[in-house]
C-alpha cells in the first residue's frame, strides 16, 4: 500500500504502547490508526515472541517479520489472500550497535529472489531518531515531538514522528517503511 502524495512529506506518529503485548501504533494527522503491531509465539524456544506482525487498521496482516538472532531479521511483505507467495522479502543486518547509535543494512529482494533495493538505517534509539537511506537519499525519518504553549510543554518520549519524504512510494511502500521502524526500536525496554 502506498500513500497517493506524491509531492508533500507525508508524517505518521508513532506510541509505543505498554504492557506485556506492547507494541507501536502508527496514526495519521488526524489520529487515525492506520498500522499496529502484535508478538506471536513461534514454536517452542527461549525467545518466546520471535515474531511481530504489522497489521493494517482492519487488523489484516501485511508484514511479518521474524527475528534471527543478532539483529538480523527476515520479513515478508504480504499479497492479497487469493495469491500465496509474498509479493517481495527483506532481510536486515545490524551493522552497529552501540548505547547511543545503531544501524541496519537492509536488502529488499522480490518474490523470485533478486535482489531490488539497499537500504540503510541509523540513527539513535535513545532520542528516537532513526533515518532510512536508499543510497545518498533520505527516504524516511523519525524524530521525537516537541510542543510548544501552556499545558503543552510535555509530550511523552513514548511518542514519536516518522516523516516519509516524497518519492518514497517508488522505491518502497509506507507499511515497509512502518517495518523498518519497528525493527530499529525492537527491544528497547526503556522508552522515558
Amino acid at each position: 500500500e502506498s500513500w497517493p502524495y506524491e509531492a508533500i512529506p507525508v508524517d505518521l506518529f508513532v506510541t509505543k504502547r505498554l504492557g506485556f503485548h506492547g507494541g507501536l501504533r502508527f496514526t495519521d494527522s488526524n489520529g487515525n490508526l492506520v498500522y499496529y503491531t502484535v508478538k506471536k509465539s513461534v514454536g517452542k524456544t527461549d525467545d518466546y515472541f520471535k515474531r511481530k506482525l504489522l497489521l493494517d487498521s482492519s487488523g489484516n496482516e501485511l508484514v511479518s517479520l521474524d527475528r534471527k538472532g543478532g539483529g538480523s531479521w527476515r520479513g515478508e511483505c504480504k499479497t492479497d489472500e487469493q495469491q500465496q507467495q509474498p509479493i517481495f522479502f527483506f532481510t536486515t543486518e545490524r551493522t552497529a550497535n552501540e548505547f547511543n547509535r545503531s544501524e541496519f543494512k537492509i536488502i529488499v529482494k522480490d518474490s523470485n529472489r533478486e535482489e531490488m533495493s539497499e537500504f540503510e538505517m541509523r540513527g539513535s534509539p535513545l532520542k528516537r531518531a532513526c533515518t532510512i537511506y536508499k543510497h545518498d537519499s533520505i527516504v524516511a525519518e523519525t524524530s521525537l515531538m516537541y510542543r510548544i504553549g501552556v499545558g503543552k510543554l510535555f509530550v511523552p518520549r513514548s511518542r514519536f514522528r516518522v516523516t516519509l519524504f516524497p518519492g518514497f512510494h517508488q522505491s518502497l511502500s509506507s507499511s515497509l517503511v512502518a517495518a523498518f521502524v519497528v525493527l530499529y526500536f525492537d527491544g528497547r525496554k526503556l522508552w522515558i
